[in-house]
């Protein structure tokens, strides 16, 4: 059984090395030089970001989520972790927080679309580009109970 936690410095690292990995296992539509700068730019920040963390029963890290206002900007599991409720417990967890949580999804990741929707959240609006110009669309999307 996993818990939730926010994060702490110490947890950084292992927040970039789930980013990696994830985004290696669900995000194969990424061009090799737009993963190459994104990764640069999630470098720059997740390490210090403030991130509610799903861990282990050791408390390892094996997933997270970037919460702004009552929008889920990030939400990654360790792909050794997928598909045992993790993610379903992290969105719980934001529900808890903020019932009218809204989220971002790229459009080329299938899995996630069907996890969202599955969880309630309705489309709201498609944004060609992602939020820093790419041609990567976005599903905007928000909870509906």
């Amino acid at each position: 059984m996993s818990s939730i936690r926010p994060a702490r410095a110490a947890d950084g690292a292992r927040l970039l090395d789930i980013w990696r990995r994830a985004v290696d296992a669900t995000h194969d539509f990424l061009t090799p030089v737009d993963r190459a700068a994104i990764d640069a730019e999630v470098a720059a920040f997740l390490p210090r970001a403030s991130a509610w963390l799903a861990t282990d029963p050791d408390d390892q890290a094996i997933g997270f989520m970037l919460i702004d206002g009552t929008h889920m900007d990030a939400l990654f599991i360790d792909p050794d972790w997928r598909g045992r409720g993790i993610g379903r417990r992290l969105v719980d967890h934001a529900l808890s927080l903020h019932p009218t949580l809204t989220t971002d999804v790229n459009e080329q990741n299938g899995p996630a679309i069907a996890f969202y929707e599955a969880m309630r959240f309705a489309r709201t609006g498609r944004s060609d580009r992602d939020g820093q110009g790419r041609p990567y669309p976005l599903i905007h999307l928000r909870y509906a109970p």
